[in-house]
């Protein structure tokens, strides 16, 4: 009875923070994907944690494919982490070391279920009919989604055209975090901030660059 207590507690603080109970159901199929083939894998995250995004109002198709993605990402995730600890006899080093580094090189891939949530147009969900008017919507949702994952694998890594610093990690991953949110406000205020770190981080790579050719 633990599945449907816990849902239940979910869907409790879903009907007043969606991202709280998203966050939740993404712990809990990281943890129920742990050590699992890919197809029980979906048969468990979908059978136990899919029902709870339904009754939150999330579609029937993202619900699904939110809970299996972060079923799938429980190979790479620690302390189970099963494709890292395959990879440690090829590479000879130690498992649990592959499995966070792997996890700080694919930690940007984490917001692209959330994003589908916010806005259903990144799964094709959403509309009637396929109109112009929907393909831009697509089309600017995918732009979006790419913008984020840049900006998140690069605060992530520390490195983008150069190496940036602990300050710039901060700024492009909250950048990231306001493009997450389907809100015109927060994509206005987020694609603004990603243009001046990007202008301001091409000049000082090529002030580098002239300074080690001189």
């Amino acid at each position: 009875g633990v599945a449907a207590e816990f849902g239940g507690q979910v869907i409790a603080i879903g009907e007043n923070n969606l991202f709280l109970a998203l966050f939740l159901t993404m712990i809990t199929c990281l943890v129920l994907g742990m050590g699992i083939p890919t197809i029980p894998n979906y048969i468990i995250t979908s059978s136990l944690a899919a029902p709870i995004l339904l009754k939150l109002g999330v579609p029937l198709i993202i619900s699904h494919m939110f809970v299996f993605y972060f079923g799938i990402m429980a190979d790479l995730t620690p302390p189970v982490a099963l494709a890292a600890f395959a990879a440690a006899p090829i590479a000879r080093e130690n498992g649990l070391k592959i499995s966070i580094q792997a996890l700080r090189v694919a930690v940007a891939g984490f917001v692209v279920p959330y994003m589908a949530v916010y806005s259903p147009a990144l799964m094709l969900q959403g509309f009637d009919s396929w109109s112009i008017s929907a393909v831009l919507a697509v089309v600017y949702i995918v732009f979006k989604a790419l913008v984020a994952i840049t900006l998140w694998g690069a605060g992530m890594t520390g490195f983008l055209i150069t190496r940036i610093n602990a300050f710039e990690r901060i700024y492009v991953v909250l950048a990231a975090a306001l493009l997450v949110a389907a809100i015109p406000m927060t994509d206005d205020i987020g694609f603004a901030a990603t243009a001046l770190f990007l202008v301001w981080h091409v000049l000082r790579s090529r002030r580098q660059a002239a300074a080690q050719a001189a």
